[in-house]
């Protein structure tokens, strides 16, 4: 027990951590070994997939392309209003060169692919536009419009056995017909409605090359010795990339491929990748050789990285753990010696220094902590008392002229009244009854001063006469609102002292001019202007004796009058 009582604090944590390393890396080589293989499968699938989903977006986006140019013109009304006049002549020139033809021109622009547009219409009065290509492809060359009349293609194959999947409106189908298939190409074809009389005025059909919709399917973006097929609802290969480049006539699964499909949907056909085990297995003995050496050297690594680590940093822990509880114990004259300019080395000459300067700190901040208070104090007194008291000796100058001598005999005992509270014997501290004695007797010399033309009106709870306060702190926001308040002749003021749960809140409301979000800015400042100077000094001698929780709150808005709110702790 004693010998392992005697092993430094260091080795007691690096052993289990040594013996949990080992354990785990075992643990993970183990796994990966037996399982890496279907991981890396299943990876591999989901990649591939992924590839599969993004080529089918591409060829959607390529249908959706075409389907788009279809439906411009399914939903062009002024289209279809023109399409519903059987006159001759100009009106069916005019219908011609002024809505036919530019719709179907700027529909050939829409797109990059070089598309053929055939408009079959049951309206004969319009002349037919059509191009002889003498057995070509027409896509080969260029864009182009095509314009027929229905009864070309009534008795054909093709258009009575055409059907339509859905209801109105726009009614739509991918379709080889004619010469599509010869040519590589297929075709969209849509019903072209009359939408307020719900009947057939015709065909559209869009002619695009197979391989600008299937451009995107490469079978080197899935790997080398790869094929990609795409295959027709009756399961023909309609396209196939491989590294042979052969074609094919079926659908067709091998032992020993991977098969990934993905529905082409709108055309109806399917996108089918086979990718060869034999790629998966070679990459699988790789990974497996790779993690097993790995977790060896990495075990071996960080058991010896872990044991020399820790054995040279407890060592100085140790040291800073020593001087650190000598300084709990009050003993700041402990040094720490490092050799060496890393950061410990450092963290020891910062010690050293906060050790020769703590106590110091300590002293001169507690100085200056109660000569800030008492600055502040005599601060606003400095500002009552000259002023103050200068003018309400012209007011007792003024009363004894007109011989007022019960008015003169009450301002000269509040006003004693007054400053003997101001006073308090030099202490910052009164109780909050004296406190409200101070201010109502400041309230009294104001009211001999203004008359009738000041009201104010007092909601004390008895209950809080007892609790202790910073003294000074009513006085100056009563002044601040005969000061800055008055809004017409009469002015008043309510005085609520209450308590709320844990706390004192004292209230001077005033139906005065109020105070804009901008003024109450400037004077919670606090490097702000000198206006609400008295009410910023109360605020900041609450906030200093009692935190930051506490202190001066105001709410106004102009022409309302004011709110100022004082909060502080419930304390004997």
């Amino acid at each position: 027990m004693r010998r392992m009582g005697s092993i430094p604090f260091g080795y007691k944590l690096i052993l289990p951590y040594v013996l949990c390393l080992l354990i785990a890396v075992l643990t993970v080589g183990l796994f990966a070994y037996a399982h890496s293989v279907n991981s890396l499968r299943e990876k591999t699938r989901e990649n591939l997939q992924g590839t599969l989903r993004q080529m089918r977006d591409n060829i959607r986006y390529r249908t959706d392309d075409i389907e788009r140019i279809s439906n411009s013109l399914y939903y062009n009304y002024s289209l279809q209003n023109a399409l519903r006049r059987y006159d001759q002549g100009w009106y069916s020139y005019e219908t011609m060169t002024r809505t036919l033809m530019p719709a179907l021109e700027n529909l050939l622009n829409y797109t990059a692919s070089n598309i053929g547009l055939s408009l079959y219409l049951q309206n004969e009065t319009l002349p037919e536009v059509f191009y002889k290509d003498g057995g070509l492809n027409p896509l080969l060359s260029t864009k182009r419009y095509e314009i027929y009349h229905m009864q070309r293609i009534q008795d054909a194959d093709w258009y009575r056995m055409l059907e339509f999947s859905g209801n109105l409106p726009g009614l739509s189908r991918w379709q080889q017909i004619l010469r599509d298939q010869e040519d590589g190409n297929i075709s969209l074809l849509q019903r072209l409605d009359d939408v307020q009389r719900g009947k057939e005025i015709g065909l559209v059909r869009v002619a695009v090359q197979i391989k600008d919709l299937l451009d995107s399917v490469d079978y080197r973006k899935i790997g080398e010795y790869s094929t990609l097929v795409v295959l027709d609802d009756n399961g023909r290969i309609v396209m196939q990339s491989s590294p042979e480049g052969t074609e094919g006539s079926s659908s067709r699964t091998e032992p020993g491929e991977l098969v990934l499909s993905e529905s082409l949907h709108g055309l109806g056909w399917q996108l089918q990748a086979y990718i060869p085990y034999s790629l998966f297995d070679q990459s699988a003995n790789e990974v497996r050789r790779m993690t097993l050496l790995v977790c060896l050297v990495s075990a071996v690594v960080l058991a010896a990285l872990g044991i020399w680590v820790s054995g040279y940093f407890s060592r100085r822990i140790q040291k800073i753990v020593g001087s650190l509880n000598a300084f709990h114990d009050g003993d700041f004259h402990k040094r720490i010696r490092f050799k060496g300019n890393d950061e410990l080395a450092q963290i020891a000459i910062a010690f050293n220094r906060m050790g020769s300067n703590m106590e110091e700190l300590i002293h001169k901040n507690y100085v200056a902590d109660l000569q800030k208070k008492e600055a502040e104090l005599e601060s606003l007194q400095a500002q009552i008392n000259p002023h103050f008291l200068y003018n309400t000796l012209s007011s007792i100058n003024r009363l004894a002229q007109f011989g007022d001598i019960d008015k003169l005999h009450i301002m000269v005992q509040e006003l004693a009244k007054f400053y003997r509270l101001s006073l308090n014997r030099g202490e910052i501290l009164t109780t909050v009854g004296k406190e409200i004695e101070h201010a109502k007797a400041y309230v009294a010399i104001q009211c001999i001063k203004y008359g009738e033309r000041l009201s104010v009106y007092y909601d004390i709870d008895p209950e809080v006469l007892e609790y202790a306060t910073v003294k000074l702190i009513l006085q100056p926001l009563i002044e601040n609102a005969l000061e800055h308040a008055w809004f017409g002749a009469t002015l008043g003021i309510r005085l609520v002292v209450a308590k709320r749960d844990s706390e004192i809140v004292f209230k001077v409301i005033d139906n005065g001019v109020g105070m804009n979000a901008d003024i109450i800015r400037q004077i919670m400042a606090p490097e702000g202007p000198r206006i609400g100077y008295g009410i910023r000094n109360v605020d900041s001698r609450i906030k200093l004796h009692h935190g930051s929780g506490y202190g001066v709150i105001i709410a106004s808005r102009s022409g309302i009058g004011a709110c100022i709110q004082i909060s502080i702790p419930c304390r004997m």
